[in-house]
């Protein structure tokens, strides 16, 4: 495709989910340019610059409703494929980081979608690279940016083994191009200040190994199981099932800073029977693995705050990971994604990419998304010993111990689990929290006691141990 003289040029730095949704949402102003130095699979398929993606993944039902916005037929591909739309916690057997266990209620609307990385991005690069208005620049790294501290004019970019640069001109330049974003240091070329930054680690580790499903019949789908680490007692360890295409368990296992799963394959069902409740482990007692076992180490919070810079360049914007990232078990890396594409589209429906101002709109509004994942990721880690030299204020612990409250009696009441789930899943601010909805039940308590252990069905654990 040759970009049309008549429309502005934007160049989007990343082909991973975070650059294929900033691309999709740039076509409708801007002929793009999408820079990737990987050379894309075709397919479901593992890549070098998605590392992660061997591990569990899903998209919150906020990214659902963004991915529909975004890319509409995409999520009905991804299910015509294999995936599930998944009933948070109707189908979901969860114990809380307050070792409460989530009544499997159907009535909330929350549908979380649930596949492997793999298929995903391959459906994700099908639909958006199918757009003519999209040229695919791959085995290409972004080196650095031209311009000043006023204007970014061009990206400078290095094909393959070239021996020297190229310059992509473009009227806006998007980097999304993950955690390891270079825009720091390109930021210090052109005379502009560092960004404020704050990092909070739990020193979570992560290990992964794929299984083969037991057979299941038709009617009985098998539920994702959860066991969410307890930030109070370090270090924390926690698990999950993931029910996959294909007939897989994508199983990811996690532990902070002492208590972290290795890579031997011998000791990963001894790991999952050891967490607070062994429920995963002792499904995967006769379970058929599929492969080894993948670790993963690099999983701290990290924010750089772009959208209070004193000076901010035009023609450049930051998204997803690049502004923020999260520790996986969360899963909030691809709803921030999906979410941030939308608050780019959404002031670029109001004000011309090579406007005055625009670029700086956009990244106090892609803020929004960023700090709500922040805030929810925070709130948990910070808790770990030595995850943060910035200790807790103490409104930011009270508000801790509020929001167990709240997660107790959402395991408990039907409302109560509504509201806490809008916030969860990135769909409402945390002010939900404080609805009636919440606080009615969490004043006169719930109609039924906890449960006492994980909610699977009989049918379920048939199932699986059969």
């Amino acid at each position: 495709m040759s970009p049309s003289a008549s429309r502005p040029t934007a160049v989007v730095i990343g082909a991973g989910a975070s650059g294929l949704f900033a691309a999709a949402a740039l076509t409708e102003f801007a002929d793009v340019v999408l820079v990737e130095r990987d050379v894309l699979p075709d397919g479901p398929a593992p890549r070098r610059g998605v590392p992660q993606a061997r591990h569990a993944h899903l998209v919150w039902s906020g990214g659902v409703r963004a991915l529909d916005e975004l890319l509409p037929g995409c999520v009905d591909e991804v299910v015509a494929r294999g995936g599930r739309l998944v009933s948070i916690m109707g189908d979901m057997v969860s114990r809380a980081p307050n070792e409460v266990w989530f009544r499997r209620f159907l009535a909330t609307p929350h549908r979380n979608l649930v596949c492997s990385r793999d298929l995903l991005d391959a459906v994700l690069r099908a639909q958006v690279l199918a757009d003519a208005r999209i040229t695919l620049q791959e085995n290409t790294t972004a080196v650095g940016l031209e311009g000043d501290a006023s204007r970014v004019t061009a990206l400078r970019v290095r094909e393959g083994d070239a021996a020297e640069d190229t310059t992509l001109p473009a009227d806006l330049i998007v980097d999304a191009s993950g955690r390891g974003s270079r825009t720091p240091l390109w930021f210090g070329e052109l005379g502009l200040p560092q960004p404020a930054e704050r990092s909070v680690d739990a020193g979570v580790a992560y290990a992964t190994r794929v299984f083969r499903a037991p057979h299941a019949p038709a009617d009985v789908p098998f539920p994702l199981v959860n066991v969410q680490a307890n930030p109070a007692k370090a270090p924390g360890r926690g698990g999950i099932i993931l029910p996959v295409e294909d007939g897989r368990w994508i199983v990811t296992l996690s532990g902070t800073r002492g208590g972290e799963p290795g890579g031997d394959p011998d000791t990963f069902v001894d790991f999952a029977l050891g967490l607070g409740d062994p429920v995963i482990g002792e499904l995967l007692k006769g379970a058929e693995p599929l492969g080894g076992v993948a670790t993963t180490r690099s999983t701290a919070n990290r924010r750089r705050y772009y959208e209070k810079a004193a000076r901010w360049p035009a023609g450049f914007v930051v998204l997803g990971d690049a502004v923020a990232g999260y520790n996986p078990v969360y899963g909030h890396g691809l709803t921030v994604a999906a979410q941030c594409a939308l608050a780019l589209r959404s002031v670029l429906r109001t004000t011309s990419p090579t406007a005055p101002g625009a670029a700086g709109r956009v990244q106090r509004a892609v803020a929004r998304p960023v700090g709500a994942a922040w805030d929810l990721a925070v709130g948990q880690d910070a808790l770990y010993p030595g995850a943060s030299d910035k200790p807790l204020t103490r409104a930011e612990r009270l508000l801790a111990r509020y929001v167990d409250r709240a997660v107790e009696t959402g395991a408990a009441h039907p409302r109560a689990l509504g509201a806490l789930l809008d916030v969860m899943s990135l769909e409402k601010p945390p002010t939900r929290l404080f609805s009636p909805d919440m606080l009615i039940p969490m004043l006169f308590g719930p109609r039924k006691p906890p449960l006492q252990g994980p909610p699977l069905t009989e049918a379920e654990r048939r199932t699986a141990l059969s």
